[in-house]
C-alpha cells in the first residue's frame, strides 16, 4: 500500500538512504532552489531543509524526484502495475468515449476500500494547531524564490480545493502560489482548469468561493491532484484507488470543505468576486518564464497544521525536473482510459521534453488508408489531450519510448507534402510560442508505413526494412562468448 502521510514516506526514505538531511542554513531566496535543481538533474536523494531562512518549518524537496521514489511513495513495483489495475475495471462491454471513463470510475465507488471517510476534528492531526485572523502569517512558511527573474516568493505544491457552485461536486488541483504578503496568496487558475471555472461561476452569482489549500499530504492525493481527470470525476476517489485505502478527510475550520487529515498544513479563505492582482512572472516548466498576469487573490483567514509541521515543495523549471516521475505515472496509469477514448492506440508516450502535453508519440495497429490522420484528430478531442500541439503516429513494431527509433520513423517514413496534418485549436495557458494566448497551430505526423491506397504508388511499394538474418543473429548469440567481445 501507499504512505498514508508525507512524515511516514520520509522515514522509510531515510532508513534506506534515499534522504539527506541538510542542517545548515540555507536561504529560500535562489539558494534552496539551486541546491535542489543540482541534486534533482543529478539523480540524487530527498532532501529535508532543517533550517530554511526565516522560515518556522522544515522544507522537504525532490521527495517524487526518481521513478523509484515515486513508485515507492504510492506502493508500486512499476507504473504498469496500476495501469494493469485500473484496465481490470474496463469491462468488455463498456462504451467508448467519455462516458465509458466515467462508468469505469463509477465501479471505483463501489469499492468500499476507496470512497474517502470523513473523522472527526479532535483525530485530525492537521487540526493539531489553528490560527485565525491576526496569527496568520504566511511569511512563516517557506516559499521559494527560485529563478532570478521570478516576480515573487511561491508555493509550489499547495494542493487546492474548491467546489462547483451550482453542482457542488469539488476539485482538487495543483497550482501554483505566489505569495503577496503575510495574508494573500495569488491563484495561478489557467483557463483550461476547473478550479478557475468554479470562480467565475461564483463571481457571475455574485458570491465568493471558498478555497482550502493543503500542503505535505498522502503521496496518493499528492499525485491525484496532477492526474488530468474529468471535471466531474472525484480526485479523491482516484486517490483512494491508488493507495489502497479510503482517504481520511476533515471539515474544514472556517470553509465548507473537506482536506485530508494527514495532511501537514491547510490555508482556508474566501475568494471575493474581482479580487485580482498581478501575478508572475515565473520560471515554469516549459524552461521559459511566463508573463506577469492578473490572477484571483485569495486572503487567508485560518492556518491548521500539526504540532511540528514540515512543508513539501518542487522546484518548476527546465525538465528534467521532479515533474518528469508524475508525468510518467500519468503517461503509464491512463493508458487503458485513453484507449477507451481512442481504441485504434497500442501505446503511447508523452516526453518530458515536451512538458509531456506538448507531444505525444502513438502506435497504432495500422487497418486503413489515412488510419494515422484518424488518431490524430481523435487525440485532439480527448480532454485534455486537446492541448497537445505534436502528434507523431508510428507503426505498432515502433517502441514508443525509444526516441531514436521515434525519430528515425518519423525522419525516414514520411513526405511532408501529404503525411504532415497541420490544424489550428487550443494550446495551454502557458504555451509562450503560440502567436496568440491560448490558440494555435498544432501538427500530426504520419510516420506510418504507407500504402497504395493512400497514393503510394511507387514501383515495388513500401520497402522492406533492414532486418538482420534470423538464423545468423541467433548463432551469433549462441558463439558471443567465443568472440572475446564484452
Amino acid at each position: 500500500m501507499a504512505y498514508d502521510d508525507l512524515r511516514s514516506l520520509l522515514r522509510a526514505l531515510e532508513r534506506e538512504g534515499d534522504l539527506q538531511r541538510i542542517k545548515a542554513e540555507v536561504d529560500p531566496y535562489l539558494e534552496v532552489g539551486e541546491i535542489v535543481d543540482r541534486v534533482q538533474k543529478a539523480g540524487g536523494p530527498a532532501l529535508l531543509f532543517e533550517n530554511v531562512r526565516g522560515s518556522a518549518m522544515p522544507l522537504a524537496m525532490n521527495v517524487f524526484g526518481t521513478d523509484r521514489r515515486l513508485l515507492k511513495s504510492l506502493g508500486l513495483k512499476s507504473y504498469e502495475e496500476i495501469s494493469e489495475k485500473i484496465g481490470g475495471l474496463l469491462r468488455p462491454e463498456l462504451p467508448h468515449g467519455f462516458i465509458g471513463v466515467r462508468e469505469a470510475f463509477g465501479k471505483l465507488g463501489a469499492m468500499t476500500h476507496v470512497p474517502p471517510k470523513k473523522i472527526k476534528s479532535d483525530n485530525a492531526p492537521v487540526h493539531e494547531v489553528v490560527l485565525q485572523g491576526d496569527e496568520v502569517d504566511l511569511d512563516r512558511l517557506p516559499a521559494l524564490f527560485t529563478w532570478p527573474k521570478d516576480g515573487g516568493s511561491f508555493f509550489n505544491l499547495g494542493l487546492t480545493h474548491t467546489k462547483d457552485p451550482e453542482s457542488g461536486i469539488r476539485n482538487l488541483g495543483l497550482y501554483r502560489l505566489q505569495r503577496h504578503d503575510k495574508r494573500t496568496i495569488g491563484m495561478h487558475w489557467q483557463i483550461h482548469k476547473d478550479s478557475r471555472n468554479h470562480y467565475q461561476v461564483a463571481a457571475r452569482k455574485g458570491e465568493r468561493l471558498p478555497v482550502a489549500i493543503a500542503f505535505g499530504c498522502p503521496p496518493a492525493v499528492t499525485y491525484a491532484s496532477t492526474a488530468p481527470l474529468p471535471g466531474d470525476i472525484d480526485e479523491y476517489l482516484f486517490a483512494g484507488f491508488v493507495q489502497g485505502k479510503r482517504i481520511e478527510m476533515v471539515d474544514c475550520k472556517t470553509v465548507p470543505l473537506q482536506v485530508p487529515a494527514q495532511a501537514e498544513v491547510v490555508l482556508e479563505g474566501w475568494l471575493e468576486p474581482g479580487e485580482m492582482l498581478p501575478e508572475g512572472p515565473f520560471g515554469d516548466h516549459t524552461g521559459f518564464y511566463t508573463p506577469q498576469e492578473p490572477f484571483p487573490a485569495l486572503t487567508i483567514d485560518c492556518v491548521t497544521m500539526r504540532k511540528r509541521p514540515l512543508l513539501q515543495s518542487i522546484v518548476v523549471g527546465r525538465p528534467p525536473t521532479e515533474d518528469g516521475p508524475l508525468g510518467r505515472a500519468t503517461e503509464r496509469f491512463f493508458l487503458p482510459l485513453l484507449k477507451i477514448i481512442v481504441p485504434d492506440i497500442v501505446d503511447y508516450h508523452l516526453p518530458e521534453a515536451g512538458g509531456f502535453h506538448n507531444c505525444a508519440i502513438v502506435a497504432i495497429d495500422k487497418k486503413y488508408p489515412k488510419h494515422a490522420q484518424k488518431v490524430m484528430h481523435a487525440v485532439w478531442g480527448a480532454h485534455m489531450m486537446s492541448l497537445t500541439k505534436l502528434i507523431v503516429v508510428v507503426d505498432s513494431d515502433c517502441d514508443v519510448h525509444d526516441l531514436h527509433e521515434v525519430a528515425w520513423r518519423a525522419l525516414g517514413n514520411t513526405d511532408y507534402s501529404r503525411d504532415l496534418t497541420v490544424v489550428e485549436g487550443p494550446v495551454d495557458h502557458l504555451d509562450h510560442s503560440s502567436y496568440q494566448q491560448f490558440w494555435g497551430g498544432k501538427a500530426g505526423i504520419d510516420a506510418t508505413k504507407k500504402w497504395p491506397e493512400e497514393g503510394y504508388t511507387r514501383d515495388g511499394g513500401w520497402p522492406d526494412m533492414v532486418l538482420s538474418d534470423p538464423e545468423t543473429a541467433a548463432k551469433v548469440d549462441r558463439r558471443w562468448k567465443e568472440y572475446g567481445l564484452s
